[in-house]
């Protein structure tokens, strides 16, 4: 048991229940870009896209479906090892399903500016400001993460959940 006093299974269970609850919250901006993105390619303006236009667009619609499939493969993964004892197994493959989701979320993201900024202002911009934007999500979604990771007590390479370390710089 944990300061909080719960199980390893209770651990668990508030685990990915947290998880599915910022899932939850990314899934809906997920749903937006790729119902924008379905609607572009029926919009007039869709067929003065240039061959780089549209490979930038098809390339960010997948990714925005890879995306929405990596975030909400822990609903199946669950579902398919319900009751079988393998929470912690379903709460670490589903955490690292997020963060993938999340890179590709960046990639998506970014494509998705650089088309429009390509479309509105020319390929130059267009290619500085989804730099910008991937360079942005890399700062605020792993940087800043990582960095205050450092900051907090027993929080190491794995160290999510776990209490605080009381004996530091006791003999």
């Amino acid at each position: 048991m944990d300061e909080r006093r719960e199980t390893p299974l209770e651990r668990d269970d508030r685990n990915f229940v947290e998880l599915l609850q910022e899932l939850r919250v990314i899934q809906v901006g997920v749903q937006i870009l790729f119902a924008f993105l379905l609607t572009l390619a029926f919009t007039q303006r869709f067929t003065e896209l240039d061959a780089v236009q549209r490979g930038t667009y098809l390339t960010t619609l997948l990714l925005a479906v890879a995306s929405s499939i990596l975030f909400t493969a822990p609903a199946a993964l669950h579902r398919v090892l319900f009751r079988r004892g393998a929470k912690r197994l379903i709460v670490e493959v589903s955490s690292r399903l997020a963060g993938a989701g999340l890179v590709v979320l960046a990639l998506a993201l970014t494509g998705a500016v650089l088309l429009v900024v390509d479309v509105v202002l020319g390929r130059t911009a267009g290619i500085a400001v989804a730099a910008g934007v991937l360079a942005f999500c890399g700062a605020v979604w792993a940087l800043l993460p990582f960095g205050l990771r450092r900051r907090v007590p027993g929080a190491g390479a794995s160290g999510a959940g776990r209490p605080p370390d009381r004996t530091a710089g006791r003999p």
